[in-house]
């Protein structure tokens, strides 16, 4: 279950750059992009995330082109997912690349920087692969959504 906790891990003002982040990524692109934010994985990070995924309902997007940040702040752990309509054309060397660069920012402690840089990376791809359509809608939150 997704819910809000009292103490977040990123302020307002970090918040609302990964929300404009999500924004820029998302603009020309029918892809969506969420941030989740929880202290633990509570098992397998990568299973975790996956779970997440579906709670969220990013399988649910009419493409399959939804990417999920996960974070599990207190085990210091976080995974890149990507539904089946984005992983088809991108490949895993991508997600690879993705996460190699977070985890860079990651090590000194620029969590914003590093997310922010992957959003936007991955918002590149979306734009290629997935482009904006004239029927476009936001079906998926801009919000950080944060774990108990």
């Amino acid at each position: 279950m997704i819910l809000l906790r009292k103490k977040k891990f990123f302020n307002t003002k970090q918040e609302r750059q990964l929300i404009e982040a999500i924004k820029e990524a998302e603009l020309n692109t029918s892809g969506e992009i969420r941030v989740h934010v929880e202290n633990h994985s509570k098992g397998d990070v990568y299973g975790r995330a996956l779970q997440v995924f579906n709670e969220l309902e990013m399988h649910k997007t009419a493409l399959r082109n939804g990417i999920l940040f996960y974070l599990a702040t207190k085990d210091h752990e976080f995974a890149v997912i990507g539904d089946e309509g984005i992983h088809r054309v991108v490949g895993d060397d991508f997600w690879e690349n993705i996460k190699n660069e977070i985890e860079i920012k990651f090590r000194v402690k620029k969590f914003v920087d590093g997310l922010v840089q992957g959003i936007l990376k991955a918002g590149e791809q979306l734009k290629i692969h997935f482009p904006y359509q004239t029927d476009d809608r936001n079906e998926l939150s801009n919000e950080i959504s944060q774990g108990d």
